[in-house]
Parts: C-alpha cells; sequence; structure tokens
C-alpha cells in the first residue's frame, strides 16, 4: 500500500461514519479529514425541525470535532478549503497546501441550488444547509416574522411544519400544483396541503419568485404571476447540487454527482465517494441524500478501505418526511418507473406496476406505524 495517509475531504455525517467503520477494522491507518467548517458533527436533517423545539444551533451538536479526531486518531484541518485533485500525483491542494494520499475520499455533500433573482434584496435571501446557515436564520427571525419559502419539496414542506407550528406567518411557493409532487400520490399532496394550511401556511402553487426588494415594512416578493407578497425573510429551499464543480478539471466521472461503483470507487481507482456528493451506480444511478443510505454506504466503505472490499448493498430505506400535522413515511420507486398509486386505504398507498407488482409505498399520519407491514409488500411474491 502507498505510504500516504488516506484523506477524507469533509466532516459531515458520511465522512464521521467512514472514519468510524474503518477503525472498526483498522485501528493503524493515518487519516486526515479536510473540512471546509469545524468539523463538529451535528445531525443536519435536524436543521429543518428544530426552531418549533427551541433549539439554537449550539444545542444541535454532538460532537466537537478536536473531540471525534482524538478518540478516531484523525489529523484534522479544519477550515480548509480543498481546491483541487491530482489523480496522476495522488495529491489534493487545498488553501494550506499539498496533501499527497494513498487514498482519498470525497464525503463533502452538496450545496443549496440557488436560481437568480432580481432586486435591491435578492442577497438577502438564505438558504439553510450547515450548522452556521441555522444560525442566522435563527438569529434573523424575530417574533411575528413573516417568511417566504421557496421551494415545496422536502425540506420546504419541514420548515414550513417548523416555522409555521412555531407561530410564524408562512408562505410557500412553488411551480408546482401541490408540496411533494416527486414523491407522493395526488391524494397525498392534498392531505399534506390541508394539514400545513392548519398551521396557517399560505400556498402560491405555479409560479416562482423572480425578485426580492426591501420596502418600508421590510421586504416584498414579486412573484412571476404578478402577486407581490410582503415579508420579512425569504428562506430558499428548492434542493440540492452534488458540489463537484472543484473536480471538473481533475477528470473525474460526474454527471448529477460523482459517479461510483459499487464499491463506492469513482473513476479513478484510489478516489472514493459517498454521500450528497455521490451517484450510485448500484443504486439505479441515483443520488441518495438521506440518513440510511449515507450510513450503508459509510459501512461498505470503511471494510474496503482496511483491504476487505465491499460492495454497498442498499436495501429499501423508507424516508420519513419530518411533517408533524401530518407524519409521512415514502418508499418511493426509482424515476422515471412506469406504474402507478393505487388507495389501499385512508392513509396508506402502494405504487404497483403494469404487472401489478409493488414498487414503492406512502404512509401518512396513524398509518406510519405499519411500517414493517408495508416492507413486506415489496418483497412479497
Amino acid at each position: 500500500m502507498n505510504q500516504h495517509p488516506l484523506v477524507v475531504v469533509g466532516s459531515g455525517l458520511a465522512a464521521w461514519t467512514t472514519i468510524k467503520e474503518l477503525r472498526k477494522h483498522d485501528a493503524q491507518r493515518e487519516v486526515i479529514m479536510v473540512t471546509a467548517s469545524s468539523g463538529d458533527a451535528y445531525p443536519k436533517p435536524a436543521l429543518s425541525t428544530a426552531f418549533a423545539q427551541g433549539k439554537e444551533a449550539a444545542h444541535l451538536r454532538n460532537g466537537v470535532a478536536a473531540d471525534l479526531a482524538a478518540a478516531n486518531q484523525v489529523q484534522l484541518q479544519a477550515h480548509t478549503q480543498a481546491l483541487s485533485v491530482d489523480l496522476a500525483a495522488r495529491q489534493l491542494h487545498t488553501s494550506q497546501g499539498v496533501l499527497a494520499y494513498s487514498d482519498l475520499v470525497l464525503a463533502h455533500g452538496a450545496h443549496p441550488i440557488r436560481i437568480p433573482l432580481a432586486g435591491d434584496a435578492a442577497n438577502q435571501v438564505l438558504s439553510v444547509n450547515q450548522l452556521e446557515d441555522y444560525a442566522v436564520l435563527r438569529q434573523q427571525l424575530k417574533p411575528g416574522a413573516r417568511v417566504l419559502i421557496m421551494g415545496a419539496g422536502l425540506i420546504g414542506c419541514e420548515f414550513a411544519n417548523d416555522l409555521g407550528g412555531a407561530g410564524f406567518q408562512v408562505h410557500l411557493v412553488d411551480p408546482a400544483s401541490r408540496p411533494l409532487a416527486a414523491l407522493l400520490p395526488e391524494d397525498a399532496s392534498h392531505q399534506l396541503e390541508t394539514a400545513l394550511s392548519g398551521l396557517g401556511v399560505v400556498w402560491h402553487w405555479g409560479t416562482s419568485v423572480n425578485s426580492v426588494n426591501q420596502s418600508a415594512t421590510g421586504l416584498q416578493a414579486s412573484l412571476n404571476n404578478g402577486e407581490q407578497v410582503p415579508v420579512d425573510l425569504v428562506l430558499s429551499a428548492i434542493g440540492l447540487r452534488a458540489n463537484t464543480d472543484w473536480l471538473q478539471a481533475s477528470g473525474l466521472s460526474c454527471d448529477r454527482g460523482v459517479l461510483v461503483n459499487a464499491h463506492l470507487q469513482t473513476s479513478d481507482p484510489h478516489v472514493y465517494a459517498l454521500g450528497d456528493v455521490a451517484q450510485y451506480a448500484s443504486a439505479g444511478n441515483r443520488t441518495l441524500p438521506y440518513v440510511m443510505p449515507i450510513m450503508t454506504a459509510a459501512r461498505a466503505l470503511g471494510a474496503t478501505l482496511a483491504g476487505k472490499p465491499t460492495e454497498v448493498v442498499f436495501p429499501v430505506m423508507p424516508v420519513a418526511v419530518k411533517t408533524p400535522a401530518l407524519p409521512l413515511l415514502v418508499a418511493a420507486p426509482a424515476a422515471p418507473t412506469a406504474g402507478a398509486w393505487v388507495l389501499l386505504e385512508q392513509g396508506a398507498w402502494q405504487f404497483q406496476n403494469q404487472q401489478g407488482q409493488t414498487l414503492g409505498f406512502v404512509l401518512a399520519g396513524a398509518q406510519t406505524s405499519l411500517r414493517a407491514k408495508a416492507m413486506q409488500w415489496l418483497t412479497a411474491p
């Protein structure tokens, strides 16, 4: 084996879990972590559910970087930007210098998608993808604030529930005609819409924000349909894009993420990727930006990096949508998949193909307790 260290880029769940899994097999291998942040650990899914619980950013930290580094024998290079990779020389170029590596793990996540907006307050639009972003959101949210959320996907709906439940006036804007349109059957979407409306959420369908300007009372968001919405804060939650821009010159194969095989190997045999930055061939060429796929991938990669090549096998991993107004459990088939949603009973749907096979399910409300039964739907002959 090359005598240079294993270098891990990133310090989120994917990075720390991979290192912890490696240490189960190999306590000696030299590991360097390069991260643009402090390296502290925190549960990213909690960012969209913490306000109603009264949690400050500091309350969400569940691991101090220095302690984690000591416990896992990691050399931590915090507040260090990864700039480029020289695959032939096996070198990572960073804002603190050049690191030679034996293997490189890319676990640095994704960036919020930001659409261009006009207006003199466009630069005040927030996105929450890291702990520091959440701290800014909490600081700016004053009692009684009016909040406009761009995007009615998973994160947008979770924030709408969290902030609406905390007493803020929430407007939600999306070009679609219903919430979570890409994941849910139409009936389930409308049930979620009704539940969040009960918290005071105001919906603006079939349109998007084109400008944000200062006003005498705060901000004014102008929508493409001509509506003018007076608010105090605008939050963009229209999705994530894998952070691959800095890798383009390296020659690594990238599409919607860094392409990896069943061993989480990229197009270079000494570079691996997982988490939000990865696009998994073994999962239908999809990105899987959820906790359970990250944990599953990290277990396999930890073993592989310890010299025990292990393919990642993703089981069915339902996603719990954190909307307490209407709890949802979703196991959607990979898109595009031919078929249709079928209502079994109130609050329970199956996605069936033309042969009648069940390829997915959605459970809503009290039916989320049927998770074990629903998993059997997918494996029944």
